[in-house]
């Protein structure tokens, strides 16, 4: 009977241990919005929230950021750059490359003076995508 409740709490303490090694941030969508250069290369407006409700997870041990579209937007985490924070925003920053090979920096934000709202900014040379998310 010792043994049988030894292995028990082996067995727990071993997946116990795997999920607090484990560094992977689940986050849910309420909105999107994307911004684009014109041909002059100019930014223009950002486009008018649109409502969508997506899954987007950061795993820094497969160092990759999926957003989970329609069609799956796949970002392999190259390079993780210093945590930013300043009186209004909380800032994590990551070179990667997407699903064709582009780079592009993202960008989760928190908002300090608007309810710690979060914010993932996709930024291309020539257009950002942000979405609106909570932490799941």
């Amino acid at each position: 009977m010792n043994s049988i409740r030894t292995y028990i709490i082996l067995l727990f303490l071993v997946f116990g241990l795997q999920q607090v090694q484990s560094q992977s941030y689940q986050f849910k969508t309420s909105g999107f919005s994307v911004l684009e250069k014109n041909e002059r290369g100019k930014w223009g407006e950002w486009s008018n929230l649109d409502l969508v409700n997506l899954s987007v997870i950061l795993d820094t041990n497969k160092h990759r950021i999926v957003v989970y579209s329609q069609e799956i937007q796949l970002f392999n985490i190259l390079n993780y750059i210093e945590r930013e924070e300043n009186d209004t925003d909380v800032v994590y920053s990551f070179m990667c490359k997407d699903n064709d090979g582009r780079e592009c920096k993202l960008s989760i934000i928190t908002r300090k003076k608007q309810e710690y709202r979060k914010q993932l900014y996709i930024n291309y040379d020539d257009h950002i995508i942000v979405y609106n998310m909570t932490s799941v």
